[in-house]
């Protein structure tokens, strides 16, 4: 059975000259941009045995500090992201970038994508500007969503506070864990979770530093109102294969994190789970799961 990678990135042309515009040169403090382009990500699929890849714009996302340009460029890249999708059929579906924290323009996006584009969900990143996705402000966004049993795929980008916390180093190597784990723990203590239960949550990177930090969220649950057990809550998400995971089997899904996860790293990562005896049937149990999330219109 092929494998679904949910956790995939592409990048336009148009998207890197409109980030390096907004001063992200060395996006999130790495080197350089990756470069992607559809045929170099079939190749490593097929050489992988990946079916089908379900992409997504990665960090810092698509709003630079102005909410009409951010609209612009979300459109931009969904239109391109649904027109890969129909140039290859079966084999690229995505989540649709929204231009938070304009929520008007991310309320216009989402169904536009959703409807109109087909998007298989919506991306977000752990925070839009400094904002995190327990904000109230984002309760109109949340309500359309779950309306709509969306799925959210959550990618962590760079805390507002990087430059004190990263000390130069690239915020992909220990921030983005943080801030993954400080976004899930504001849905939860928020309760969006729980007021939205309907949306169908994919948290990258088996839940960043989740796994610590699961047992200290329920005792300080009553500073934040009378909210649902944090830690059931953390296992009704659903986790990609990048770390410890937070839940078991039966929420796990892939993700290889291409293109700014190199293929030769891809390619040895799947090899090590092939050859893993504790990862048997970690194809199938995964592709399963995918189906079961995302629908019958991903199946392989």
């Amino acid at each position: 059975m092929g494998l679904i990678d949910v956790h995939a990135h592409f990048l336009l042309p148009d998207y890197v000259a409109a980030a390096e515009r907004a001063g992200h040169v060395r996006p999130d403090g790495l080197p350089a941009w990756p470069e992607w382009s559809a045929q170099r990500h079939l190749d490593l699929m097929d050489n992988t045995g990946i079916a089908k890849s379900v992409l997504s714009v990665s960090s810092p996302g698509v709003h630079f500090g102005d909410d009409f340009r951010a609209q612009v460029l979300a459109r931009r890249v969904n239109e391109a992201a649904a027109e890969l999708g129909r140039q290859h059929p079966g084999r690229f579906g995505f989540f649709a970038s929204l231009p938070l924290p304009d929520v008007d323009g991310a309320l216009v996006e989402a169904q536009y994508a959703l409807d109109v584009l087909q998007a298989d969900g919506v991306v977000l990143t752990s925070n839009a500007g400094g904002q995190y996705p327990g904000d109230p402000s984002w309760d109109q966004l949340w309500r359309e969503l779950d309306a709509r049993a969306a799925v959210v795929f959550l990618h962590p980008t760079s805390p507002p506070q990087w430059r004190q916390v990263a000390l130069d180093r690239p915020r992909p190597m220990i921030e983005f864990l943080f801030d993954s784990a400080r976004a899930v723990a504001d849905l939860a203590l928020t309760g969006v979770f729980s007021r939205f239960p309907k949306v169908q949550f994919i948290v990258t990177h088996t839940g960043g530093v989740l796994p610590l930090l699961g047992d200290r969220l329920d005792p300080y649950r009553p500073t934040s109102g009378d909210l649902p057990s944090v830690s059931s809550e953390l296992q009704g998400l659903w986790y990609d294969l990048a770390g410890t995971p937070v839940a078991d089997i039966d929420h796990l899904l892939y993700g290889s994190d291409h293109c700014f996860t190199p293929a030769s790293a891809v390619a040895a990562q799947i090899a090590a789970l092939d050859q893993s005896p504790i990862a048997a049937n970690w194809r199938t149990r995964t592709t399963a799961n995918a189906v079961q999330l995302l629908g019958e219109r991903v199946s392989v």
